[in-house]
């Protein structure tokens, strides 16, 4: 098959840990790459958005892709048995890509601070809004869908998709919600070496339900309040155990690269990409891939591509690739995606603010760590954590971050420097309300219960 190699010797796990390490840089070069997700719905009505147009002639999801163009993003393509899909969009090392139910994504270029983040999102909503607007579309960042059920929600034409949305009832009770109905934020950030990851690794996993916190924004299910603040979050809890969840084994002795791809190894597979084409390997053991044991590839081993792909099927709070991918936010406007890159960059690319945020939780067992995740989905910033209110841990936190990106000192050429994205944080740390309980305060007041304001009062 044309994307097999046949001369290459079998992988081991030395080879997998070295994908992983080659990821280390020096600080000079540290980046930072922002990513969110969006929903889609129909002006006025609220319908959500197909691929192709639907039985009015509305365009959808595939006029989304093709009005970009208009701004220089060039075509992706998915080859299948109906001939080339359009899923995406490529454009100075930025994508726009296609989440199961729709959710158009972001995918920003690596950027060397917080301020070209900002311009890179702030461009990226205001070409999708003037296309939008075009179509009759809104776009609204938040955790969870807050007026769809699960079975009125489109599926885009994505192989993988299909392999996952096979799989996912067999491994869990939420996991096409997790496909289909979340939206989240994310923060790619660099390490210098196994230490440098190993210590970013400790402290933002620990630190990750902190960020869900601060961030909880999906009040919201099928047009009522569900009991929790970050109904994303909880989907997590009961998605796939063998992909999710905050890793004991990261805070033990020795944990490092081999660690993370022995672990990695295990996780079941969901595909491998053949001929352009995805063959379903769901559920099946990369272990056996390797030594070339899977019926449905016989004779074929891994390869170091197959284990590319296999690593970004696996789904914890904090996930290791080349970078280390922050995993705990909700969906939000604008300046939430701006705030959540000051918030880690800011204990991240600062010596002594990484030490002052792993001090907030190093004493933190496995149980500590794992009560607090449920929690800050349930209720926010009203809980404890190692008898500490989180609220104090979340000012804390951010207080850590704004002197990180202090010491940064990168000036936008107002001459304002990194700490101005994180002022929404420090309020809602402050003040303990999160955007949930924001939204669910006009629910229940000036909203008379109708969730739809939503769209009318948050849509980018």
């Amino acid at each position: 098959m044309a994307d097999v190699m046949t001369d290459q010797r079998p992988l081991v796990l030395e080879d997998l840990a070295e994908y992983l390490a080659e990821g280390c840089k020096p600080a000079s070069e540290f980046r930072i790459g922002a990513e969110h997700e969006k929903f889609g719905f129909r002006l006025h009505s609220y319908e959500p958005v197909p691929y192709e147009a639907d039985g009015q002639g509305r365009g959808g999801i595939h006029a989304m892709l093709v009005g970009l163009r208009r701004f220089g993003w060039t075509d992706v393509l998915e080859s299948g048995p109906r001939g080339d899909t359009l899923i995406g969009l490529e454009r100075g090392g930025a994508s726009v890509s296609l989440e199961p139910g729709g959710q158009f994504e972001l995918s920003g270029a690596a950027l060397p601070d917080i301020h070209a983040i900002c311009a890179e999102t702030g461009r990226h909503l205001e070409e999708v809004k003037a296309v939008a607007d075009e179509l009759g579309l809104g776009f609204i960042g938040l955790g969870f869908s807050p007026t769809l059920r699960r079975d009125q929600v489109p599926v885009m034409p994505k192989g993988r998709y299909d392999v996952m949305r096979a799989y996912m009832p067999k491994v869990g009770s939420l996991g096409l919600d997790m496909m289909l109905r979340t939206c989240t934020v994310q923060s790619n950030l660099d390490f210098s070496s196994e230490a440098d990851m190993v210590a970013k690794f400790r402290m933002s996993l620990a630190l990750q339900p902190i960020a869900t916190a601060l961030f909880a924004n999906s009040p919201f299910t099928e047009g009522k309040p569900n009991g929790f603040l970050s109904a994303r979050a909880n989907v997590w809890t009961d998605t796939d155990a063998d992909r999710t969840g905050l890793l004991d084994f990261v805070f033990q002795d020795g944990f490092g690269f081999e660690t993370y791809a022995r672990y990695a190894m295990d996780v079941p597979m969901y595909f491998a990409k053949r001929d352009g084409r995805y063959v379903d390997l769901s559920g099946q053991s990369f272990r056996a891939f390797m030594a070339g044991e899977l019926a449905a590839l016989p004779g074929e081993r891994a390869t170091m591509k197959d284990w590319g792909d296999h690593i970004t099927t696996i789904f914890p709070e904090v996930r290791l690739k080349k970078y280390l991918e922050m995993r705990g936010a909700d969906g939000g406007p604008w300046s939430s995606i701006c705030a959540l890159q000051a918030l880690w960059t800011g204990v991240f690319y600062d010596g002594a603010a990484l030490a002052a945020a792993w001090d907030l939780c190093k004493h933190w067992t496995s149980e500590d760590r794992a009560r607090l995740r449920g929690d800050a989905a349930r209720t926010g910033l009203k809980g404890t954590v190692a008898g500490r209110p989180v609220r104090d841990v979340a000012r804390d936190f951010v207080a850590i971050a704004k002197e990180g990106l202090k010491r940064r000192a990168r000036l936008d050429a107002s001459f304002l420097d990194e700490t101005v994205y994180l002022r929404e944080l420090e309020e809602i740390a402050d003040s303990g309300v999160t955007p949930a309980e924001q939204l669910l305060d006009l629910y229940h007041g000036r909203w008379q219960g109708d969730v739809t304001r939503v769209f009318e009062e948050f849509a980018y």
